[in-house]
């Protein structure tokens, strides 16, 4: 008979092989870089808690057939502390045979002792089964937004950005770019505001740890936010530096006229290709002014374009900027307090990015 239980240091290799033939390339043995990995972030590092596991499910052949990962933040609502656990990298092989597996692990997953329930990275399957649950989904955070800066680059690397023919196709992309005029962002009101912005707000780039010593500062003014210990903090930021597959990582600060933070970035950019944004943070009124000082860095870097998460604190800024939007994956939270759930509807919780699940080296890691 199926069941769910605890991982165990002894399901890593099966866990890898099930996360290898899901989200990267089926037919593949798992390598010893993403074996150790799965098991540093599940089983051994500062956001594993051992009272809220990750959880496999095994068939009737006594197989693993099933995987919910969990992450667990401390986290500040006002002054209420809590226990919130990220259920991410749930996967399933064998649907057709059982198809109440994935159920059956989330089921088990919310019966947790955790304040808080949530997912920033449910499919459509993932949020059905969330919602007949009674999760409640965010549409402000819910949302990926692009911007093109060379429309030719950008359509090149977003078509072939895990293709080998990636490397000869997009110099052959930006010098259609160069050739029709439509290298960065030139001119128009969105060039010249960030252009403004950029020299009224400095940009200082940092490593991981002066990012992470900004994220309590820019963060302190949301209800809901992670409480996070220094030392896990700093485990998280430097973990989130760390995605080979989606290029370099580029963290800056935007200081105010005084140079103390009013904003933060992090991004990470393979040459001439779309940055892939992991966290925009802003004081209150200055949501634009980072925005603007991120697409002005991004553009000088020589970027095709950037894509990230919404965050309901920058989406009115991005009005104006040529944003698009699309819905790929959903944040969900699951929660008794409704003044907890009407805190993300107002767009008053801090979550998504370093807040969230895809900080961890296996999102964006480099395992071939």
């Amino acid at each position: 008979m199926s069941r769910v239980r605890p991982l165990e240091a002894a399901d890593i290799d099966q866990v890898a092989a099930l996360y290898l033939d899901t989200f990267i390339r089926r037919g593949k043995s798992p390598s010893e870089g993403l074996i150790a990995c799965l098991e540093d972030f599940y089983l051994r590092g500062p956001t594993v808690d051992l009272q809220i596991p990750s959880l496999v499910h095994i068939n009737d052949r006594g197989a693993i057939s099933g995987f919910v990962g969990v992450n667990v933040v401390p986290m500040k609502f006002s002054d209420t502390q809590l226990r919130a656990a990220f259920g991410g990298t749930l996967m399933v092989r064998g649907r057709e045979h059982d198809p109440m597996a994935g159920a059956r692990l989330l089921k088990a997953f919310l019966a947790g002792p955790q304040d808080l329930s949530l997912s920033e990275t449910a499919n459509t399957t993932s949020l059905e089964m969330a919602k007949a649950l009674r999760g409640v989904a965010f549409a402000s955070y819910s949302l990926e937004w692009m911007r093109i800066l060379r429309p030719a680059a950008f359509a090149c690397d977003m078509a072939l950005r895990k293709s080998s023919l990636r490397a000869w196709a997009l110099p052959a992309a930006r010098g259609l770019d160069r050739l029709h005029g439509s290298s960065g962002y030139a001119g128009g009101r969105v060039a010249k505001d960030a252009a403004q912005t950029a020299k009224a707000e400095p940009v200082k780039h940092v490593d991981a740890e002066a990012f992470a010593a900004s994220v309590e500062i820019l963060t302190s003014h949301y209800q809901l936010r992670p409480d996070w210990p220094g030392l896990q903090l700093r485990y998280v930021v430097r973990e989130a530096f760390e995605k080979p597959l989606y290029g370099q990582p580029v963290a800056a600060l935007v200081t105010g006229p005084n140079g103390s933070p009013i904003g933060a970035f992090l991004y990470h950019l393979r040459e001439g290709g779309v940055g892939r944004v992991l966290q925009m943070l802003a004081l209150p009124g200055r949501e634009a002014k980072v925005i603007d000082c991120l697409l002005a860095d991004a553009d000088r870097r020589g970027a095709a374009g950037l894509r990230g998460r919404t965050h309901p604190a920058f989406l009115e800024a991005m009005l104006g900027r040529k944003m698009m939007f699309a819905n790929v994956t959903n944040t969900v939270a699951f929660c008794r307090d409704e003044a907890i759930i009407d805190c993300f509807r107002r767009g008053q919780a801090l979550a998504n990015g370093l807040a969230g699940e895809s900080w961890g080296r296996h999102i964006g890691g480099n395992f071939s």
